[in-house]
This record gives C-alpha cells, sequence and structure tokens, in this order.
C-alpha cells in the first residue's frame, strides 16, 4: 500500500507540473532553433544526446549507438535504459519534467504519448520538412498522429503472434495453425498440456489484446453514448479463459501468474508449456542459447480471434517504437539527425530483439539477418514468415486510455479471482467507464 501511495503521490506531482508547463506561455520556447540550427555547446566540441529505451542495450540498442557514435564523432549518444512498465514509464516522465538529460525517448503506447504531448514533453515534429514520415512508413503511421501531428516517429513493424513448440506439435500430430479461433486454442491446450505442466501461458502485456481487437473495430462505446464493454464478445474471453484456468486447468490462474512473476519466456524456452502469448520481443531471449538454451524448434502462429467471421478480424501490430524528441531538449536539429539515421535502416540490429525497420528505405535482408543470426535452423521458417512478413489480416495500435485499461482491468481481475461473477464483472466494467466518460466529456 505504501508503495501505491507513493506511486500515485509522484503520478499526481508529475501530471500537475506537465500541465502547468503547458499553460506556461506559449511552449514555443522549446521549439528548434531557426532553420534548425544546431543549439550545441562549445565549438569543435562534440554534441551527446541522451536517448531513453525500454529494450535492454545488449539487445541491439548498444550495438546501434556503438555504429552511430563511429561514424558521427561529432554527435555522440548514450542510451539509457528504463523498463516499459508503470514505474518505468514513471521515470522517463518524471526525467523530463525535472529536466534531467533526456533528448530523444521511445514511446511504446498511443496513450502513453498522447499524455506527455498534452504535458509538452514530446517535440512537434512538423517543423522538420526533409523526412516525410507517411511515405517512408506507409499508411499504418496514421494511428501514431495527435490531432493530425506527428509527435515521434513509428520506427518498427509490430508482430504479436502466439509461439509454439514445434516439436510438441509434432509429438501430438497436430498442424501449425494459420487461422483460429480461441476456442480452437482451448482444445490445442488441453491435447498438448502434459502432466501438471499447463499447456498455454500468456505474457501479460498482450494479455488483453483480443477485447482489443473486438472494441477497436465496433467502438469503445455505443451509439447512444453508453459503454460497449458489454459486447457479447467480452463475455466470451472472460468466460473462456476462466474455463481454461478453473476447470481445464492448461493455463495458470491468473493471481498465481500475478503473484509469482511468472517468467514465461523461460517457462516457454525451457520446454515446459508449449505455446505462449508474446509479442516479436521474445526472439530476444529465443536467440539466447547462453541463458535460454532450448532443443526444439519454435513456430509462430496468428494471435487467435474471438469471434467466428475471420473477414472482420484485426489483430494487434502495425508499426511501433514512436520515438520522440523532447521538447525541452536544447539539441533538438542532432536529435533528429540520428533519428532519421535510425529509422531509414541504423536499427538492423534491433532486429535481433524482433524489432524490424517499418521504413521502405532500410534493407529487410539485413534486418531478417539479424533477427535470425546463426539461430535460422532452430525455428519453422514457414510459419515465421507468415505471420511476421506476409500475413494480411489488419491491425490495430492500442490507443484506449490508460484510466479504461486500467479500470477494465481492476473489474476482470475480481473475475478471474473469483471475489465477484461474470455479470457483476461486466456491470461494474460499463458503470466505470461510462463514469469515465461523463467525467472527460
Amino acid at each position: 500500500m505504501k508503495k501505491k501511495r507513493w506511486i500515485a503521490g509522484i503520478t499526481s506531482l508529475v501530471l500537475t507540473m506537465g500541465l502547468m508547463a503547458g499553460c506556461s506561455g506559449n511552449g514555443n520556447s522549446s521549439s528548434p532553433a531557426p532553420n534548425n540550427e544546431s543549439a550545441s555547446g562549445k565549438a569543435g566540441s562534440p554534441v551527446t544526446l541522451k536517448m531513453w529505451g525500454g529494450v535492454p542495450p545488449e539487445s541491439g540498442p548498444q550495438e546501434v549507438i556503438d555504429t552511430w557514435n563511429k561514424e558521427h564523432p561529432e554527435i555522440q549518444v548514450e542510451y539509457v535504459r528504463f523498463v516499459n512498465d508503470d514505474d518505468g514509464n514513471l521515470k522517463l516522465d518524471t526525467a523530463m519534467i525535472t529536466g534531467q538529460d533526456v533528448d530523444l525517448f521511445v514511446n511504446y503506447t498511443v496513450s502513453h504519448t498522447t499524455k506527455r504531448v498534452e504535458s509538452n514533453l514530446a517535440l512537434d515534429l512538423s517543423s522538420f520538412t526533409d523526412y516525410n514520415i507517411d511515405e517512408k512508413m506507409g499508411p499504418d503511421a496514421e494511428s501514431w498522429k495527435i490531432d493530425g501531428k506527428y509527435y515521434g516517429v513509428p520506427t518498427t513493424k509490430s508482430s504479436y503472434f502466439i509461439a509454439l513448440n514445434k516439436d510438441a506439435l509434432d509429438a501430438a500430430n497436430l498442424p501449425v495453425p494459420k487461422d483460429w479461433t480461441w476456442d480452437e486454442l482451448r482444445e490445442y491446450a488441453k491435447k498438448l498440456k502434459v502432466g501438471d505442466n499447463y499447456g498455454f501461458i500468456q505474457n501479460m502485456e498482450p494479455f488483453v489484446d483480443p477485447l482489443d481487437s473486438v472494441l477497436s473495430q465496433e467502438g469503445y462505446t455505443k451509439a447512444d453514448g453508453t459503454s460497449n464493454l458489454d459486447q457479447p464478445l467480452v463475455r466470451k474471453w472472460l468466460e473462456t479463459l476462466n474455463i481454461m484456468m478453473k476447470e481445464d486447468k492448461t493455463t495458470p490462474a491468473l493471481g498465481e501468474q500475478l503473484t509469482s512473476k511468472m517468467p514465461v519466456e523461460q517457462v516457454f524456452l525451457s520446454g515446459d508449456v508449449p505455446m505462449l502469448n508474446i509479442g516479436a520481443w521474445l526472439l530476444r531471449s529465443s536467440n539466447n542459447f547462453t541463458d535460454f538454451p532450448r532443443d526444439f524448434k519454435i513456430a509462430f502462429a496468428q494471435v487467435p480471434r474471438l469471434g467466428d467471421s475471420a473477414e472482420k478480424y484485426v489483430t494487434r501490430g502495425g508499426l511501433g517504437d514512436y520515438i520522440s524528441i523532447n521538447a525541452k531538449s536544447k539539441k533538438q536539429a542532432e536529435a533528429w539527425e540520428f533519428l532519421k539515421w535510425y529509422a531509414d535502416g541504423g536499427m538492423a540490429p534491433m532486429a535481433a530483439g524482433g524489432r524490424l525497420p517499418a521504413s521502405k528505405d532500410a534493407n529487410q535482408e539485413d534486418a531478417l539477418n539479424n533477427l535470425l543470426g546463426d539461430k535460422k535452423d532452430t525455428y519453422d521458417l514457414d510459419s515465421l514468415m507468415h505471420v511476421m512478413f506476409e500475413d494480411t489480416t489488419p491491425t490495430y495500435v492500442r490507443s484506449l486510455p490508460q484510466e479504461v485499461m486500467d479500470l477494465r482491468a481492476q473489474e476482470y481481475e475480481k473475475y478471474f479471482l473469483g471475489s465477484q461473477s461474470i455479470d457483476q464483472t461486466i456491470d461494474a466494467m460499463t458503470t466505470r467507464h461510462e463514469s469515465y466518460l461523463k467525467q472527460n466529456k
């Protein structure tokens, strides 16, 4: 409780300071120098940029930085890692508001980006006219615009999938699925379950994606302005997972997973559980045979849909790793030069951690080689290529406000923990959502 109160207090302070910053003056004090000229220090001395990101430095960022620094002695970059969770994002926001060294930073959700824009922390990039983000990144970049403007550059193609133990599938005589439903995944989990082990586990980051795959298309609110969190497929998702947790015992109870902080990547790569819901960052661990030795091939499948209609299905994906320039930075011109280089191919070593460059001008062959390294033979290449490169299923980027994400999670956690019924859960979610909507008209 003490930790929660402390975080709440700091969050309140961050938001208050952000609002004060947004209300003071006209916000132009942090704009680029005229003609985007450098605002650097002493003549002849290198400019040092600080870039904050959530990927461990050894999983690509350090190699990217080292390459840039070798080629650009006049602009040196240092990488600062923050953990991409609530505490880590709060640390980044606090650093920017209190004037610590942050020149570039990576946003991992639209909701985080929006809050930073509202707090005048992310620079409007429209002042730079030498790089066309729409042309470079394609139509999917549009989902990152805020009020019609770019406050960052989306740099990666995002992939979310079910990773499968191909050897376990073969032993159970199960094909690698391409187009499937959550009911079919449930049957796979029952057939793949061995002894007391589970058949399926999930990383908590994409845990709720099935709901957003439905509601991002149908709307989080109905035509009359009331909450759509009682949409029938929301109930379907809740009930399916609850049965898998409590009756089938093919996936861990949510309470067990949260309290144990289950290392799901390690559990999957050790061979104990044959199916894992996760994103492309799995590859930074699956390529690491020193810490995660394995003796099976990994196959890939699309995250299953809740409904029966494949035509209406969208999956989470699109573009990600939205890199912004700090609106308070005095080195915006230099940061822009680095950001363009990074987006157009400098980021290729990031593919080793599953982050494929989105720019049409990036060398995709280099990225694929970095993605697989010398572990190519340990993957089912047909399914990998299908999920990461060939699948044409429409995608969405999660943009639901964090407050709604939180209230929704608080209520479905009570259901999975057994402290309220399915009807009580849906009623609570919709009531709280409608209260939020009224307060934020």
